[in-house]
């Protein structure tokens, strides 16, 4: 069952056009094989007439039925294909069609890994979290830059939030490798707190080292690629399958550190 709330399904249903029943231009032949091109099933299956038999209630079934990462390839192919028309090219649809688009982008950008992030960002009623986990769903397939350097923010954020409910006090304005020290520390995750004699002590001393690593790693990327810094006219960019290593990586290392904070904390 994919996650679109009310407000997105409406304006899908909209941009596509469905009150009639219909999707788009779509004939019931090209609509099979628009989305049988596009995520390899059979719209017009039985399955997907839980609704009725219209090509709109064969897709709000396929919404229904379908998960995040599927739907949202669909979703994309679906937006890119409306783009084209005549009639999608006022400025009221352009807007429409992108708010659409970065509904697909929400729905591939690795909910499974942000769905725990989300949840603790609202018990931390964090707000800054909330947005900065929204911008990375939004941009991680047109604007890689801004989701690898939104990562890397979402791990200042995720360190300063946890010194800031421990109290720990926060000098002057340290870089992110600093702050993931700092967080570590309060957490007793750094490798000397571990004793030698405990089980497998090599293998955690290894993995904590790690968590390090990935956040320089992304700190570097966000410098090479993602925003915040001004590159000349010519630099390259990264794809979306960057950005959703980018994204991932800052999301299990985030989800790590808060879920050690909650379990720990006196």
């Amino acid at each position: 069952m994919s996650s679109l709330s009310f407000t997105e399904r409406r304006d899908l249903e909209q941009y596509f056009g469905m009150s009639s029943g219909y999707v788009l231009t779509f004939s019931d032949r090209t609509f099979s094989e628009f989305i049988g091109e596009a995520v390899e099933m059979d719209i017009h299956s039985e399955r997907f007439e839980i609704g009725g038999t219209s090509k709109a209630n064969k897709l709000r079934a396929f919404w229904k039925l379908e998960s995040d990462p599927v739907v949202g390839k669909l979703l994309l192919e679906l937006v890119k294909y409306a783009s084209t028309s005549t009639e999608h090219q006022t400025p009221e649809n352009k807007s429409l069609g992108e708010r659409c688009r970065q509904i697909a982008s929400r729905l591939l950008a690795g909910s499974t890994a942000l769905k725990p992030l989300k949840n603790h960002a609202k018990a931390l009623d964090a707000n800054h979290l909330a947005d900065q986990i929204q911008r990375m769903e939004n941009a991680v397939d047109c604007d890689p830059s801004l989701a690898i350097g939104t990562a890397k923010e979402l791990i200042e954020t995720c360190c300063k939030t946890i010194l800031a409910e421990r109290e720990a006090p926060v000098e002057g304005q340290p870089d992110i490798p600093a702050l993931m020290k700092m967080a570590m520390k309060e957490l007793k995750l750094v490798p000397n707190e571990i004793p030698d004699s405990a089980k497998g002590a090599n293998t955690i001393k290894r993995l904590l080292n790690n968590l390090g690593t990935v956040c320089q790693g992304l700190a570097e990327l966000r410098n090479l690629y993602g925003t915040g810094h001004g590159k000349h006219g010519k630099a390259s960019t990264l794809k979306p399958r960057h950005a959703k290593l980018a994204v991932g990586a800052a999301a299990t290392l985030a989800t790590f550190l808060f879920e050690t904070h909650i379990q720990t904390k006196s």
